[in-house]
């Protein structure tokens, strides 16, 4: 298939990055790209899915990377799997054989090895430059669930209306769905069978950084899990404190031990990012050396900082983002030729099995297999958002009282612009449109 005609049929189709910022997928074909990953790394406790997704579908999500490889004149094809993944590792050894590029890439159990960065070098051993991208060393990287939709909208002529996603924490029944876009978190929680306490909270995304939602915010092509948690678990109470007390815990207690960065993820990697630099600076006031600070942009936001290695519970990774948020405000760009260190010797050493990070963040508990069901769901409504991914929303091609059908564009992507189109995901009657979302009863 020729480059321009896979580009065309990803963005018609609304093929953006399944997780993360929500990459809109075309943007990443690019003939200087010698190696492509897939990243089944899930390194995040309790999710499910990409695992499970990957074991279903090896054959028809490896035939789609060779696909791509081949578009793009890549030479290389390589699955990034844990092997503790053993069903999803057994799956893509009985298809490999159909395929010449491609070859299993297995990654350490630690955790944040789903970070493409550390994926890329994990695999290749290539260090992406601090503020770059992957492509500036020869490699491109998709998840599980996006190779999957290319291969729907190549093979099917499918559009990406639906989603995967991992529902666990306190439900009845622990399940990855398969469920239209546009529905409610909540419904996703009925469908698992409910909460099983009172007045739960619902995190939109993985233990390290996803976010608290709101229950009736609607499911997007990014969300991963819906972990369902009781409002003493530690992982809410660190998202549910205010700044400002971040802030003045930091000046009262910080004791620069350094921890944060000994562990930082990056940091490890040899780019310039100390995060206890940054904590005497921010707590103190006095910012005599400005390294520190332009180093939050080269910050992953993994949460290691503050979710594991801080032992005095202070938020490193959110002060940062927050600072790093205001330099991104301020038009202060990210810095592209930074100088960097070899990777850090203690490395290996420094890493956080996941087995470990998931027994600190008290969520051992809620660890169930959480099989994969992929019944069809009816929706009475559904929610459309049209920016669902990086770049310009798109634009609503359909109005009040319009009949659509399931599969049918609402949104073109954006024309000359970083965008993708999206889809009714179901078939009915549009009963509101605005710049932000288009709502379809059934």
């Amino acid at each position: 298939m020729e480059l321009s005609e896979l580009t065309s049929i990803m963005k018609q189709n609304g093929v953006a990055g399944a997780g993360g910022a929500g990459f809109p997928a075309y943007a990443k074909l690019d003939k200087r790209a010698d190696t492509i990953i897939l990243n089944c790394a899930e390194c995040e406790p309790l999710l499910k899915l990409h695992r499970q997704v990957l074991e279903k579908y090896a054959f028809e999500i490896i035939s789609t990377l060779e696909l791509i490889a081949d578009a793009v004149e890549a030479k290389d094809v390589i699955i990034g799997v844990k092997p503790s993944y053993k069903n999803a590792v057994q799956a893509v050894e009985a298809v490999l054989p159909s395929f010449h590029k491609t070859r299993i890439g297995l990654l350490p159990e630690v955790y944040p090895a789903g970070d493409e960065v550390i994926l890329i070098y994990e695999t290749t051993k290539r260090v992406v430059p601090p503020g770059n991208i992957p492509i500036t060393v020869g490699v491109t990287v998709f998840n599980v669930e996006t190779i999957l939709n290319v291969y729907n909208a190549i093979h099917k002529q499918e559009p990406v209306i639906t989603k995967y996603i991992t529902v666990t924490g306190e439900v009845e029944n622990p399940v990855t769905l398969k469920v239209p876009l546009g529905i409610t978190l909540q419904e996703v929680v009925d469908l698992a069978g409910g909460a099983k306490i009172k007045d739960p909270v619902y995190i939109n995304g993985g233990p390290m950084t996803g976010r608290i939602a709101n229950p009736f915010d609607p499911v997007t092509k990014t969300t991963n899990a819906v972990l369902v948690m009781p409002k003493d678990q530690y992982i809410v109470s660190k998202r549910m404190s205010k700044i400002s007390i971040d802030m003045k815990r930091a000046m009262s207690v910080c004791c620069q031990c350094r921890m944060c960065t000994d562990l930082c993820s990056r940091n490890l990697l040899g780019h310039p990012i100390e995060p206890h630099l940054f904590m005497r600076a921010a707590s103190s006031g006095v910012i005599d050396d400005i390294k520190p600070m332009l180093g939050t942009m080269f910050c992953s936001q993994c949460g290691i900082c503050e979710m594991y290695a801080c032992f005095q519970g202070l938020s490193p990774r959110t002060l940062i983002g927050a600072y790093k948020a205001g330099l991104r405000s301020k038009g202060i760009p990210i810095p592209k030729d930074a100088p960097y260190e070899d990777v850090h010797e203690d490395r290996p050493f420094r890493t956080i099995p996941k087995a470990r990070l998931t027994a600190r963040l008290g969520l051992s508990q809620y660890n169930f297999p959480a099989p994969l069901v992929e019944t069809e769901i009816p929706a009475k409504q559904v929610k459309i958002l049209l920016s669902q991914h990086i770049g310009a929303p798109a634009v609503p091609v359909v109005k009040v009282k319009d009949r659509v059908k399931a599969g049918q564009v609402v949104g073109e992507g954006a024309a000359d612009k970083l965008s993708v189109s999206v889809h009714a995901s179901i078939s009915g009657t549009v009963v509101d449109v605005n710049d932000k979302y288009v709502t379809i009863q059934a």
